[in-house]
C-alpha cells in the first residue's frame, strides 16, 4: 500500500516584549531561577492579571504579514490542567476568539512554491520549567519563563513531507524575526515547534489518527522526528495494529519518538472565559496605525530586488531569507552597481564559506562594503573569476586588508595585455600540435584543453575571454 503523510504544525512564538503578558515581571533570559517570578505567576491569592499592550501590537503585526483576519474583539480563556510548573492550575489562552485567523504563508521546497494556510494564531502565557539537573534525583520548579507572552501559530494539516514542514517552520521563523516580534532563538526556547503527524492510504480523504510530537527546538530535530514517526506509524498499520492518539517526545540521541502521555482533546481542558480579564478591543485606528508601521515584507522586497537589481526570483528568495541578509545584499549591490554579481557571490562563495566555518552572516570577516569592492574589481576586469576566488580567500584570512592591498600583496592582477597573452598562446599552440589537429578535425573539446594550457602558463592571470578569442582567431 502507498501511504500519504499528513502534517500540521503548532508553533509557539515567544514575543520579545520586555515584560510578561499579564504582569510587569521581566522576560530576560538566563536569570537565577525564580528571579523573575512575580506574584501573578506564583498565583498568590487576590492578584489579578493585566494585559500587556505591546504583546497585542506584535500579534497584530504577524496577522497583517500573514494577510490574515484580525479579530478586533479578543477574549481570554482558562485552559485547565495540573502540572507543577503551572501554579494557577490553568493557563490563560484564547479558544473561540483568537486574535489572528485565516492567514497564509508561502513556502519553497526545491523548485516548488506552495501556500500553506494558517488556521489561527492566538495569544497565551507560557508555563514555567521543571529542572532536574544537579538536584540529586529531585525536581525543581523555575517560574522565570511562566507568563512570557506567546503566539501559538496553528497551520492547516496541508504539509505532506518532513521537508515541507521544515520549509514552513523556517519561513515562519524568518518572518517573525523579520518583523522583530521574536528573537527566534530556538536553543533558548523562543521558537518551539509541535508537529501533528498522521498517515493515511494514498487517495483516502479521511485523516488517520494523529500523534503530536512536542517541543522540537531545531529544524534538524523537526525533520528527523517526523521521518521517524511516519515510519513508525506505517509499521504499526501494516502489522495490522491501530495508531493510538498520543503526545510524543523526540529523543535526539536515539533519533526516535516515544509516547509521553495519551493525548487529551480540547474538552479535557475544560476551557471557560477568564473572569479576571475584560475583552481586549482593537480599534480601527490601532489597526490602521499598525498597517502604516509595517516594514517592507520579504515577498515585497524580493520582487523589488528582481526589478531593481536584475537578480533571479530564486536568488531574490534566498537573499530575503532574513532581514540581515537582505540588508547586506542591498548595501553590496548599491555600492558595487553590480546586483547580479553581488547576489552570485553572496549565494555562492560567501554562503558556502559561512556554512563551512559554522558562522552567521553577521560574523563574516567579509562585510558588505568589502564584497562590493571585490565585485567591483571583477566587473572592471582587474580580477578574473579564478583570481577573485583567491582574493576572496585572502580577504577572509586578512579582514583588515583592502582589496587593493590583497591584489598587490598576492600578485592577483589579471593580465589583459594582448601582446603578452598572444605570446603565451603562440607558445602553447607550438607545443600542443595534437590538440590543434583535433580541434581542426572538429573536436570542440580540444579548444578547452588549449585554453586551459594558456591559463596554466599565465598562472591563472590571463583574461579567459581574451585567451579564447585569440586561440580561435589563430586556429582559423
Amino acid at each position: 500500500m502507498t501511504w500519504e503523510t499528513v502534517i500540521g504544525l503548532e508553533i509557539h512564538v515567544q514575543l520579545n516584549t520586555k515584560s510578561k503578558i499579564f504582569s510587569g515581571a521581566s522576560t530576560a533570559f538566563g536569570a537565577e531561577p525564580n528571579a523573575h517570578a512575580s506574584v501573578v505567576e506564583c498565583a498568590l491569592p487576590g492578584v489579578l492579571p493585566v494585559m500587556n499592550r505591546e504583546a497585542v501590537a506584535k500579534a497584530i503585526k504577524l496577522g497583517l504579514a500573514l494577510d490574515a483576519k484580525i479579530n478586533q474583539k479578543n477574549v481570554f480563556d482558562r485552559k485547565n490542567y495540573f502540572y507543577p510548573d503551572l501554579p494557577k492550575g490553568y493557563q490563560i489562552s484564547q479558544l473561540d476568539l483568537p486574535i489572528v485567523e485565516h492567514g497564509k504563508l508561502e513556502i519553497v521546497v526545491g523548485d516548488e512554491v506552495k501556500t500553506i494556510n494558517v488556521t489561527r494564531a492566538h495569544m497565551e502565557e507560557d508555563a514555567g520549567k521543571s529542572v532536574h539537573e544537579g538536584l540529586s534525583g529531585a525536581t525543581g520548579i523555575d517560574l522565570n519563563r511562566a507568563g512570557t507572552p506567546l503566539l501559538e501559530v496553528v497551520s492547516e494539516p496541508e504539509m505532506r513531507s518532513a521537508a515541507e514542514a521544515v520549509a514552513y517552520a523556517k519561513a515562519l521563523h524568518g518572518l517573525v524575526t523579520w518583523l522583530d516580534i521574536c528573537d527566534g532563538n530556538m536553543a533558548e526556547g523562543s521558537f518551539r515547534v509541535d508537529a501533528n503527524v498522521s498517515v493515511r492510504p494514498k487517495g483516502q480523504a479521511e485523516f488517520g489518527t494523529r500523534r503530536e510530537i512536542k517541543n522540537l527546538n531545531s529544524f534538524r530535530f523537526l525533520e528527523a522526528a517526523i521521518n521517524y514517526e511516519v515510519e513508525a506509524q506505517i509499521e504499526i498499520l501494516e502489522d495490522g495494529g491501530k495508531v493510538q492518539q498520543a503526545t510524543m517526545l523526540f529523543d535526539p540521541d536515539k533519533g526516535e519518538t516515544r509516547v509521553m502521555r495519551l493525548k487529551e482533546d480540547a474538552h479535557d481542558y475544560r476551557y471557560f472565559p477568564d473572569p479576571d480579564l475584560l475583552p481586549v478591543m482593537i480599534s480601527d485606528g490601532q489597526l490602521q496605525k499598525a498597517r502604516e508601521e509595517m516594514p517592507e515584507l520579504p515577498k515585497e522586497m524580493a520582487a523589488r530586488f528582481v526589478a531593481e537589481f536584475g537578480v533571479s526570483e530564486y536568488d531574490a528568495r534566498l537573499l530575503t531569507a532574513s532581514r540581515s541578509q537582505a540588508a547586506y545584499f542591498e548595501e553590496a549591490a548599491k555600492a558595487s552597481g553590480q546586483g547580479k554579481l553581488a547576489a552570485n557571490w553572496m549565494n555562492g562563495e560567501l554562503a558556502a564559506t559561512l556554512n563551512k566555518e559554522g558562522l552567521e552572516l553577521a560574523q563574516s570577516p567579509i562585510t558588505a562594503p568589502r564584497l562590493a569592492a571585490l565585485v567591483g574589481k571583477i566587473s572592471d576586469g582587474t580580477l578574473s573569476s579564478k583570481l577573485a576566488k583567491k582574493a576572496f580567500e585572502a580577504m577572509w584570512a586578512e579582514p583588515e586588508a583592502s582589496i587593493e592591498q590583497i591584489i598587490e600583496k598576492h600578485g592577483l592582477v589579471q593580465i589583459t595585455d594582448t601582446g603578452a597573452i598572444e605570446a603565451m598562446v603562440d607558445e602553447v599552440l607550438a607545443n600542443n600540435a595534437k590538440a590543434v589537429e583535433q580541434f581542426k578535425a572538429g573536436n570542440e573539446k580540444a579548444l578547452n584543453a588549449i585554453v586551459g594550457q594558456v591559463m596554466k602558463a599565465s598562472k591563472g592571470k590571463a583574461n579567459p575571454a581574451q585567451v579564447q578569442e585569440l586561440v580561435k582567431a589563430k586556429l582559423g
